[in-house]
């Protein structure tokens, strides 16, 4: 028998993801003094914390079987690599300091974060039944927020 996805499991995969993207933010709050920089990367690592929540939520209310794999492991080995990305690795708490030398670059890492979400959201929005999507698409639009907020400040640094 053919291992199911639930939209719970994908959803857990997002809360992995939200904490490492708001632990990032975290960092970055308190790696830069300027006022504004602090405050932006502050109020991403509060939305980060926001969709974990809401990610939870989601997740206890969403059981279902959502698609079947074509063979075992497929869908969990897919969605594991979306999750051990290089992104992730690269820029763990551990080497901020290795790799984030500006304020662009820490606004750069934030856009590629908020890009993998909205791929992570993409792939799983195929993979669901339809009375699902609009919850993974309204996912995807907050992410689409925060890619606004970098580049509006990136823009301002330039």
């Amino acid at each position: 028998m053919s291992n199911l996805l639930k939209v719970a499991d994908v959803v857990q995969i997002g809360i992995e993801k939200e904490k490492a993207r708001r632990d990032f933010y975290d960092r970055a709050s308190k790696h830069f003094d300027d006022a504004d920089l602090k405050d932006l990367f502050t109020r991403l690592r509060d939305w980060e914390e926001g969709h974990i929540k809401k990610f939870q939520a989601i997740g206890n209310e969403l059981e279902e079987p959502q698609t079947v794999e074509s063979y075992p492991g497929e869908l969990e080995g897919y969605m594991q690599a979306l999750v051990d990305d290089y992104l992730y690795q690269e820029v763990t708490t551990d080497a901020f300091d290795a790799v984030v030398k500006s304020p662009v670059d820490a606004i750069n890492f934030g856009i590629g974060f908020e890009k993998d979400a909205i791929l992570l959201f993409m792939e799983l929005a195929s993979k669901v039944q339809s009375k699902n999507k609009e919850v993974i698409m309204q996912l995807m639009e907050e992410e689409r927020h925060h890619i606004v907020q970098l580049i509006k400040m990136r823009k301002k640094l330039s």
